[in-house]
């Protein structure tokens, strides 16, 4: 999930995983699930799935946690009218959330500008995933389908594309029954495709478990924060679980703009100025410092310069090339600045081994993130 929620080793087996559930006294085995993501023919978009339920995406996410306020101001008409140039550019997968100020609703008018403006085609290719983070109440059947009836309204769609759930409080297990009634809500026709978002992996292995159709799980993953390849990604390999990942160029420190600066004098270099940078500035110290970092820009300038591409594109191909990876946002602020040649740029990138030896050379010499800070998500659940 976005930034905007907060700022501040079990080995699997390969054939079936034992877990106990919340609910059960005995442990169950969880059934793999056949693994697939991307559509052959199509570099552009993924497909997560969960038996009958699938959704295709686009690979590369416009994220909108920038509408809630702290990146600039955003005007409603200029937000609509850039959705739609991402959309006729083949960027048409937009990430939202309940909580993302107006986010759902621009979404809503975006969504009824295509119907009206733009071929039926075009309509067929769009898809809005929203997250739904609750209060900690209890998860009865009418507040669920309340929550979600909001939603669906503001979105002004029958179906949500994408229902993302996030939790606070793992001590409390009514994340399960909001869940089940989720998958029923599912049932009705009101959602197309559940998933998670900031998830550790034993929840998601619970959560399974329990049967929920889980199509996927948004974490925080970059070149700096490899989290997400260590227990999470092994038990989505196996599962079919995809991974859509947030915080790929950390809010802009992955990008020429902070290449050469030295942030430890005061008004030396760019200024952290919204809630994204200094949050991933706090993750840079985490993993090695803004020295190391430097480095890391570097080699990650030697690549772009090779390619003909920016770092933030090769930032963002890295990523979508580790496994279970269907997805990765960008933050777009839509009607202040754009990044459609970037985002594009994406697909036909191709890193080559030489690419990927020189930026693991550098990335080695970083601390394991998942010692510092734990597994996906903990970040938000740390005391």
């Amino acid at each position: 999930m976005a930034e905007l929620l907060n700022n501040s080793f079990s080995q699997f087996s390969l054939n079936s995983i034992k877990i106990k559930s919340f609910r059960a006294t005995e442990a169950r085995t969880l059934t793999p699930r056949p693994f697939r993501c991307l559509l052959a023919e199509d570099k552009q978009r993924a497909i997560v799935k969960y038996g009958k339920d699938s959704l295709d995406i686009c690979r590369v996410v416009n994220g909108m946690w920038q509408t809630s306020g702290g990146w600039g101001r955003i005007e409603r008409d200029s937000a609509v009218d850039a959705m739609l140039q991402y959309a006729d550019a083949g960027l048409n997968t937009f990430d939202l959330a309940d909580i993302y100020g107006p986010a759902e609703d621009l979404y809503g008018i975006f969504i009824n500008r295509v119907r009206r403006e733009r071929p039926p085609e075009l309509l067929e290719t769009v898809r809005g995933l929203t997250k739904w983070v609750p209060p900690p109440v209890k998860m009865t059947r009418s507040f669920v389908s309340e929550s979600i009836d909001v939603s669906r309204r503001r979105m002004d769609v029958a179906s949500l594309d994408m229902l993302q759930f996030h939790w606070w409080d793992y001590s409390n297990p009514g994340f399960l029954d909001a869940l089940k009634h989720l998958t029923d809500l599912k049932g009705e026709g009101k959602i197309k495709t559940i998933a998670l978002t900031n998830f550790d992996t034993e929840r998601l292995r619970i959560i399974l478990e329990n049967g929920i159709p889980v199509v996927s799980n948004q974490v925080q993953h970059s070149i700096v924060d490899m989290r997400p390849q260590q227990k999470m990604a092994e038990l989505c390999q196996l599962t079919g679980v995809k991974l859509i990942t947030y915080g790929t160029v950390m809010g802009g420190l992955l990008s020429e703009k902070f290449l050469d600066t030295n942030l430890t004098i005061p008004f030396a270099g760019p200024a952290l100025n919204t809630p994204s940078l200094q949050k991933y500035k706090r993750m840079v110290d985490a993993w090695g410092g803004w020295s190391l970092f430097q480095e890391l820009l570097r080699t990650l300038k030697t690549v772009a310069n090779k390619h003909g591409v920016s770092i933030p594109t090769v930032a963002v191909r890295f990523i979508l090339d580790q496994p279970a990876v269907a997805g990765s946002m960008i933050g777009v602020r839509l009607g202040l600045s754009q990044h459609i040649k970037d985002a594009n740029a994406v697909f036909s990138l191709v890193l080559d081994e030489d690419d990927i030896s020189n930026i693991l050379q550098v990335t080695n010499k970083g601390r394991d993130l998942q010692k510092v800070i734990g597994d996906c998500g903990d970040e938000y659940r740390r005391a």
